[in-house]
């Protein structure tokens, strides 16, 4: 299906002359996309469904890079801001809404005792850091997954340009689903880690016995286990991984899902280490921003009522199913593999087909905005994807977009099916990229 996007690159020229990247955002760049067979700017959205500035609809597997659990416009929320928005939205001092959302976050999250909030994950993981350090004495930070871009953890990546080598010295890499190569971190150093922080699960599940070993170690060598749920929080678990899986951490981080798209985050945790936020400096002037604490106290109400976790895994199980139906019809089984959690499933590139991984996700992608589905390497959720109507669009979608992937992978340059430029990964982690 032919699709213009001439608006979407006159507006990307025009942005990049005030704009790095013309975006925010490196996965919402340019570099995330087929850039010239793709959308660069949305104009709306609607249940499960946007419109690019062309006039192009799309359902939305990507949702503002998860923060919308619910769907757009979501009218319980809505009205929530609405109401709040006429009584005011930052104010001089802490209003009601801060005990109320803290006291919902406390009943759902085992590990929480008291609870902070901030705008985005980066300062959720990175007052859960700060914390550790002031409550161990210690400076070194074990990591596993991907937890924001400040230094102390951006500087174990290769975007680390800008971060000085003294910090990427502090903080070290460990494998997921591998508890030795943690151990071995904390018995070259065993005074040294003030905290282990790692994604309790992303696309790939914890195998029977890796989180209680963590846990195990972290006790062991007394440093402060840390779970960045930024993305499991209210998806695979409305008390995140920790609830799913029976192992509760030290600190959490909780973000993306919990406000339906406003900016809020949180970090929570045993009250003995929260304590010294009383100490650290963990202060920023939008914290106790009104209209995203409203927008968090609807969204999690709403997701308790609707039983939304179980809602999404239902919906993500069927989506993988009929997807690896379709992938193993058309013989593309050694290009591509069906994974993640039921909760977050993910279509990946193996790289070991006929094709290497970025041109068979870029055909892949390119197929799937034709036809129109928006979608990365994940497929993100939301309770509006639980429609019959959108359901069987999207698998319609997929037909075709596979039928046109196997059709390219049968020439001797899959490349030249591109109608634009390449995925430009801004670096490997999870197994997809991340930014």
């Amino acid at each position: 299906m032919k699709r213009s996007f001439d608006n979407s690159g006159a507006l990307y020229t025009r942005a990049l002359n005030t704009i790095p990247l013309a975006s925010q955002t490196f996965s919402k760049a340019a570099m995330a996309t087929v850039e010239g067979a793709a959308p660069l700017f949305l104009e709306r959205g609607d249940g499960a469904r946007v419109w690019d500035v062309d006039g192009n609809e799309y359902i939305d597997y990507v949702l503002g890079l998860l923060p919308v659990v619910l769907g757009y416009r979501d009218p319980d929320v809505d009205a929530a801001i609405r109401s709040q928005l006429e009584r005011g939205i930052s104010f001089s001092l802490a209003t009601d809404l801060e005990p109320e959302l803290a006291e919902r976050l406390v009943e759902i999250i085992p590990c929480a005792e008291m609870v902070r909030f901030g705008k985005n994950g980066s300062d959720a993981t990175s007052a859960a850091i700060r914390l550790a350090r002031a409550y161990t004495g210690r400076d070194r930070i074990a990591v596993a997954g991907y937890h924001g871009w400040h230094d102390w953890y951006i500087g174990t990546t290769a975007r680390h340009l800008g971060v000085p080598q003294t910090v990427r010295d502090l903080s070290s890499k460990f494998a997921f689903n591998d508890a030795n190569t943690l151990e071995h971190l904390l018995k070259a150093d065993p005074q040294g880690f003030a905290a282990v922080i790692l994604e309790p699960m992303a696309l790939e599940a914890p195998e029977p016995g890796f989180l209680e070993a963590v846990r195990t170690l972290c006790d062991r060598y007394e440093v402060i286990l840390v779970f960045d749920e930024i993305v499991t929080g209210f998806r695979i678990h409305l008390g995140g991984a920790q609830a799913e899986f029976g192992v509760t951490p030290d600190l959490a981080a909780f973000g993306k899902a919990m406000g339906n798209g406003m900016p809020i985050s949180a970090i929570v945790g045993q009250r003995e280490i929260m304590r010294h936020m009383e100490h650290i400096f963990f202060s920023g002037t939008f914290g106790g921003e009104a209209l995203s604490l409203a927008a968090a106290i609807a969204t999690i109400d709403k997701l308790r009522v609707a039983q939304a976790p179980k809602v999404i895994n239902k919906l993500g199980a069927y989506l993988k199913e009929e997807i690896g139906k379709k992938i193993l019809e058309r013989s593309l089984t050694e290009e591509l593999s069906v994974g993640g959690g039921d909760w977050w499933p993910a279509v990946v590139a193996t790289g070991q087909g006929r094709s290497d991984p970025v041109t068979v996700t870029s055909l892949l992608k390119q197929e799937l905005i034709a036809w129109g589905v928006l979608s990365g390497a994940t497929l993100n959720l939301s309770l509006a994807h639980a429609n019959e109507s959108v359901v069987g669009e999207t698998l319609i979608a997929y037909d075709r977009a596979l039928d046109g992937l196997a059709e390219a992978l049968r020439r001797n340059n899959p490349a030249s099916c591109l109608r634009g430029k390449p995925l430009r990964p801004v670096f490997q982690v999870r197994n997809a990229s991340a930014g």
